[in-house]
């Protein structure tokens, strides 16, 4: 038995996104499958179809942006039943639909997210991300980046917790082939050289997965969760504007959250980072 970690990432572009954000999804293997068939009826039932069978992707910047809030709101009339089958209308005309399937569309869009994340809480899923400033300082550290580090970490509390402890096992959205290398190498490197990831790889196994997110179901939701925690998830230490527009989406990604106490701490499966530093870069300051 174990437990899969599904890890996307949001806004590391550094193009509009306000905060980048290394997001992921946590479930039990006995009840992937489950999630996976659950999560395909969903889009039949919102799309008429699957949406994400062909090119289209499920993704957070292209369902969740402002335009289909703005066309969900239009003003024509589709009610709650029909907007299945214009949805699905509106796929197949492309650059015909009309106004109503438009309409339709977005509302299947939200629809389904929402639908979603109710899934999610329904199989246990549990939500991680590491959430970094855009001008948040680098490291020139050749090793395992602060944010993934942070990440694992949380990852390792929750595992650490569960009675029997299980193994969990990493899984990522596929890089560049050269950067995916990069990144095995220092996950291996963490993993065999520092004597956290040492203790931790007793629980993580020390070598990832990695998937073409357009092909797995996993990585499609880590991408929702990491998209809504950059644009709409915000602490008191987070400053960058919010969209209120997603104020329901953030709550139901937060309450996927964990929280467990360390040495008196409270730690949440999510993490605000100002500085990819190591420490010994700091201390040079």
């Amino acid at each position: 038995m174990a437990y899969f970690l599904f890890i996307d990432e949001s806004g590391h572009d550094r193009k509009e996104a306000p905060y980048e954000v290394l997001g992921g999804v946590c479930i039990q293997d006995r009840d992937l499958w489950n999630l996976i068939t659950a999560l395909h009826g969903l889009e039949e039932k919102c799309f008429g179809q699957r949406y994400s069978l062909g090119t289209r992707e499920l993704k957070g910047r292209k369902i969740l942006k402002k335009k289909v809030f703005r066309q969900a709101g239009l003003s024509v009339d589709v009610s709650p039943e029909e907007v299945s089958f214009l949805a699905k209308q509106a796929l197949v005309s492309g650059g015909d639909a009309t106004v109503e399937q438009i309409k339709a569309l977005a509302l299947a869009k939200l629809n389904y997210t929402q639908e979603l994340f109710n899934i999610c809480s329904r199989f246990g899923c549990r939500a991680f991300a590491s959430i970094v400033e855009t001008d948040a300082e680098r490291t020139a550290s050749d090793g395992l980046r602060k944010d993934y580090g942070f990440l694992l970490e949380r990852f390792y509390y929750f595992l650490d917790e569960q009675r029997p402890r299980e193994q969990g096992i990493v899984v990522f959205d596929e890089l560049e082939k050269s950067q995916s290398h990069i990144l095995i190498g220092q996950m291996d490197e963490y993993f065999k050289e520092t004597a956290t990831g040492r203790l931790r790889s007793n629980l993580i196994v020390p070598e990832p997965f990695f998937v073409h997110s357009d092909l797995t179901t996993g990585i499609q939701v880590a991408d929702l969760i990491s998209y809504i925690v950059s644009w709409g998830f915000r602490t008191r230490y987070m400053a960058k504007p919010a969209r209120e527009e997603l104020n329901d989406f953030v709550s139901q990604v937060s309450s996927l959250r964990y929280r467990t106490i360390r040495e008196g701490h409270e730690i949440w499966s999510f993490k605000h980072i100002t500085d990819l530093r190591t420490r010994s870069e700091r201390d040079l300051e």
